[in-house]
C-alpha cells in the first residue's frame, strides 16, 4: 500500500505545474508587493500568497487581506461580459453591443441635456494611468466638467490642509524607514493596526528605541495598545485638542523661534489665538483631563525629534481640513519637519488614493496637481492634448454633491468606474434615490456591487492580478504592478475600456493607447514640470526600485524627504493656521443622543464589494458589529450580541451590537464595509467641509433600540442639509448643532 500512495504522489507531481504571479495587494496604501503561487494538481488549483522580501516600504511582511486578495479575482460571482438590464434582469451582450449602446445614450442624453449633464465618478484604486485616463475621457471625449472620485472621502480634507500650509500635498514626509529613529509619536485619528497593519513594526521599533507613542482616539483600539499615553477625546473635538496641546508648548517653553521666523509665517496670529482659552476649556469640550493634555504637549514639546500622522478619525469632520491644520501647527511650532526622524504625514487610506488624487480624477484638478482654474495650467493642458483650452471644462463639483446634482436632474447620466457610491456616500438612502433617477447609469466592476445592481449596464474589469500599472503609496512611493494573469476572455482593462469608448465617441485622437506603459509615458511628461512631477520615472527604472516624486528627471533618485531647505509656496514658507471654529454644542440633541463614528475592521476594505467575496476574511468579519460601552447598552437594555435599531435624523440601520469597555460612553463605533440595510452610512448627514467636501463619517449623533422595540421610519434620504457654513441663518443653526 505504501509503494501504491508514493507512486500515485510522484505521478502528481509530474503532473503538477506551478504558476509564480508577482503583484501587488490590491488594498491599502502600503501596496505591500507579494507573489501569488498558483499549484495545479491535475483536477485542482491551490493558491498561496508570498510576501516580497525586498520591499521596502512593507518590510516583507503581508497581512489577511494581502494572504487572501486573490480569493475574489476566482470567485463564481465574478462578471466575465458586459451586462444589460433587460425588463429588470442582466443579460450578457457583445462588447461591441455594450460601446455601441453607451455612445448612443451618451449621444442623446448630450444633446437634450448638455454636455455637463454627464457625470462621471471614479476610485482610488484606479491605477495612475487608469485614473489620468479617466480625468482625460471626461473632460476630452465627453467634455463635461463633472468628474469626481471616492478619494473625495479618503484624502481631501488632509490634501487641502497640507496644500495650504505647506504648498503641496504628499502623504508622509518623510519615508516611514525614519520612523524607529525619532523620539515622539503622535498618532491621531488613525488605527495603523486594523488598516495598515504592516507598517506597525516601524512604531514597534521606535517604541522599543525609547520613542515615546501618544494615540489621540475615542476607542481602545489594537492601535492604542501601543500608547504610552491615550487621549480618549470626544469625537469631533480634536482641533481644540490639539490646540491645547500646542497651549502647554507654549507654555513651557519648547516653541522652536529660529525655525518660526525663518521659515514660516502667521505665528503672530496663532499665538494670539492661544492666549483665548484655557486648559480648563480644552478639557471640558474634548473630555480628555488637564493632566494628560499637559503630559502630551510636554512630551511632544520637549523631544528633539517627532512625527505627527493624521488620518481618517480627524479629517472625516465638516471641520476636517482645520483639524489637519491644528496637528501640522504642532509640528511647525516645534520645527519637527524637513529632517531626518522628525516630519508630518497622513496616512492615506486607499490602495491609489495619493495618484488617484495627483492626476485628474478631481474635480478642479488637471495631471500633475494643476489646477483646472489656473490659466496657465489649462493652456498647458489643452495644448498636450491637442485641444483648444476654451473646450476643456471648468472645475465641476464634489462627490456628493454630484449626488445632489443628480436628485436635481442635471446631471441625468452616470459612468462609474471603480466604485460603488450608494454604500460610500454620505446620505445613502438619498444617493439611492438619485441614482435611481437617472436616465443612464454605466457601472464598471468585477462584481454586481450595490451600485451596479442599479446599472443599465455593467462592463467587467480586470483584476489586480491581471492589470499591469503604476501605483503610488502612502510615501508617495511609485510602484510598478504586473499584470501576468491573463483576464478572463470577454473581461477588459479599466483603461481599455475607455479607449474603446473614445473610438466609439470620434474622440480617438490621444486615446490609441496599446498598452499601460503607453499611458505612463504620457502621464509623465504631463506632469513634467509640475508639483507632483514624475517625468524622471518609468517602467524600466521601476522595474527595479519604488521611486518617490517629485523626480524630475532620469538621473534623479526621487524624494523620499520633503522640505528640507524650503516648503512648496512661492517664498518658500509654511503658513500657521488659527482654529477657523471652535465646536459649540458639545452635547447631543435629546432625541439623538450618542456620538456615532464609522471605521474599518481589519478583515475588509472600502465598502467589501472585494473582500466580502473572500471567503476567508468573510469568515472572519461575517457582518458589521456597533460597539458600545456596556453601560451604555445597559440603559437601552441592550444585550451583547442582541440585533439593534441604530438610527439618525437621515436614516436608520439593523446590526448586532457588541459590548466592549474599550469605547468612550457616550460613544458609538460601526464599520462602513456592508451595504444594504446595514449601511451605516444610511446614518450619516452631508455636512461637507466648505474647504474641501469633505463628508462628516466620523460624527453623527444618533439612538438606539433593541430590535423588539418598533421605531418609525427614519429613512428621510431627502434632508438635504448645506454646509456647516452656507445657507439661511436658520439651516445654518441646525448645522451648526448637529455638527460639533
Amino acid at each position: 500500500m505504501d509503494d501504491f500512495l508514493k507512486h500515485f504522489r510522484s505521478k502528481q507531481l509530474e503532473k503538477s505545474q506551478e504558476t509564480l504571479l508577482p503583484t501587488q495587494c490590491p488594498y491599502c496604501s502600503v501596496q505591500c508587493s507579494m507573489t501569488l503561487i498558483e499549484e495545479a494538481f491535475m483536477t485542482t488549483k491551490q493558491y498561496k500568497a508570498k510576501p516580497n522580501k525586498e520591499d521596502t516600504t512593507s518590510g516583507g511582511r503581508m497581512c489577511i487581506k494581502g494572504a487572501n486578495a486573490h480569493q475574489h479575482v476566482y470567485h463564481k460571482e465574478r462578471i466575465t461580459s458586459p451586462l444589460l438590464k433587460i425588463d429588470g434582469e442582466f443579460v450578457p451582450i457583445s462588447w461591441e453591443l455594450a460601446i455601441e449602446y453607451i455612445t448612443e445614450r451618451f449621444h442623446s442624453i448630450q444633446t437634450h441635456d448638455g454636455n455637463d449633464a454627464i457625470g462621471v465618478y471614479g476610485g482610488g484604486s484606479l491605477t495612475n494611468e487608469e485614473a489620468y485616463l479617466l480625468g482625460k475621457f471626461a473632460r476630452v471625449a465627453l467634455k463635461t466638467k463633472h468628474i469626481d472620485y471616492n478619494g473625495r472621502f479618503c484624502m481631501s480634507a488632509a490634501a487641502a490642509a497640507s496644500n495650504a500650509v505647506f504648498g503641496l500635498d504628499r502623504g508622509l514626509t518623510n519615508s516611514l524607514s525614519d520612523i524607529p529613529h525619532t523620539n515622539v509619536i503622535i498618532l491621531a485619528g488613525t488605527n495603523i493596526a486594523d488598516c495598515q497593519p504592516t507598517i506597525v513594526p516601524y512604531f514597534r521599533q521606535a517604541k522599543k528605541n525609547g520613542a515615546y507613542i501618544i494615540v489621540i482616539d475615542p476607542r481602545e483600539t489594537a492601535t492604542a495598545k501601543l500608547a504610552d499615553l491615550h487621549l480618549k477625546v470626544r469625537p469631533g473635538t480634536d482641533s481644540v485638542l490639539a490646540n491645547g496641546l500646542l497651549k502647554v508648548i507654549k507654555q513651557e517653553g519648547y516653541i522652536d523661534d529660529t525655525f518660526i521666523k525663518s521659515r514660516t509665517k502667521g505665528f503672530e496670529n496663532l499665538n494670539t489665538h492661544l492666549d483665548s482659552f484655557t486648559l480648563d476649556d480644552v478639557s471640558s469640550i474634548t473630555g480628555v483631563p488637564i493632566k494628560d493634555i499637559i503630559k502630551a504637549g510636554r512630551q511632544y514639546g520637549i523631544a528633539k525629534d517627532g512625527f505627527i500622522f493624521t488620518a481618517r478619525g480627524v479629517e472625516q469632520h465638516a471641520n476636517g481640513s482645520d483639524t489637519v491644520k491644528q496637528f501640522i501647527n504642532l509640528v511647525l511650532a516645534t520645527g519637527k519637519i524637513g529632517r531626518h526622524a522628525s516630519g508630518f504625514g497622513s496616512i492615506t487610506g486607499q490602495g491609489n488614493g495619493q495618484g488617484g488624487r495627483e492626476h485628474g480624477q478631481k474635480a478642479d484638478q488637471l495631471p500633475g496637481y494643476r489646477s483646472i482654474e489656473n490659466d496657465l495650467d489649462r493652456k498647458l493642458i489643452a495644448s498636450f492634448w491637442n485641444i483648444d483650452e476654451k473646450d476643456l471644462p471648468r472645475k465641476g463639483v464634489s462627490a456628493y454633491e454630484m449626488i445632489e446634482k443628480m436628485m436635481d436632474e442635471d446631471i441625468t447620466a452616470l459612468f462609474i468606474m471603480g466604485s460603488n457610491p450608494i454604500v460610500s456616500n454620505p446620505n445613502a438612502i438619498l444617493a439611492k434615490k438619485a441614482l435611481q433617477k437617472l436616465k443612464f447609469l454605466v457601472v464598471v466592476d468585477m462584481f454586481i456591487s450595490e451600485t451596479a445592481e442599479l446599472a443599465d449596464l455593467i462592463l467587467p474589469s480586470s483584476s489586480y492580478l491581471e492589470d499591469e500599472g503604476t501605483m503610488t503609496n502612502l510615501e508617495g512611493k511609485v510602484t510598478l504592478r504586473q499584470g501576468e494573469r491573463p483576464p478572463p476572455k470577454d473581461v477588459k482593462h479599466d483603461w481599455e475600456i475607455l479607449c474603446l469608448l473614445a473610438k466609439a465617441l470620434n474622440k480617438e485622437n490621444g486615446f490609441e493607447f496599446t498598452s499601460a506603459k503607453q499611458i505612463f509615458d504620457e502621464l509623465r511628461l504631463a506632469s513634467r514640470g509640475s508639483k507632483a512631477d514624475y517625468f524622471g520615472i518609468s517602467y524600466e527604472r521601476l522595474s527595479h526600485e519604488a521611486l518617490a516624486w517629485p523626480c524630475p528627471h532620469q538621473d534623479h533618485s526621487g524624494t523620499p524627504r520633503l522640505f528640507e531647505t524650503r516648503f512648496a509656496h512661492s517664498d518658500g514658507k509654511a503658513i500657521f493656521s488659527p482654529l477657523g471654529r471652535i465646536p459649540d454644542g458639545y452635547g447631543a440633541p435629546p432625541e439623538y443622543p450618542l456620538l456615532l463614528t464609522t471605521g474599518r475592521v481589519m478583515a475588509h476594505y472600502l465598502t467589501g464589494v472585494q473582500t466580502r467575496r473572500s471567503p476567508d476574511l468573510l469568515k472572519k468579519s461575517p457582518e458589521p458589529l456597533v460597539e458600545m460601552h456596556p453601560e451604555t447598552a445597559a440603559r437601552y437594555h441592550i444585550q451583547h450580541d442582541e440585533l439593534i435599531h441604530l438610527y439618525s435624523i437621515q436614516g436608520s440601520v439593523v446590526m448586532r451590537a457588541c459590548l466592549t469597555n474599550k469605547i468612550r460612553k457616550d460613544t458609538l463605533f460601526a464599520p462602513f464595509h456592508w451595504g444594504g440595510s446595514q449601511a451605516i452610512n444610511r446614518l450619516v448627514a452631508p455636512f461637507l467641509d466648505p474647504v474641501c467636501h469633505m463628508p462628516a463619517f466620523k460624527l453623527t449623533y444618533a439612538g438606539m433600540k433593541p430590535i423588539t422595540e418598533k421605531i418609525e421610519s427614519q429613512d428621510t434620504g431627502g434632508l438635504n442639509y448645506e454646509t456647516v457654513d452656507q445657507g439661511s441663518s436658520e439651516r445654518k443653526e441646525k448645522s451648526t448643532r448637529l455638527n460639533v
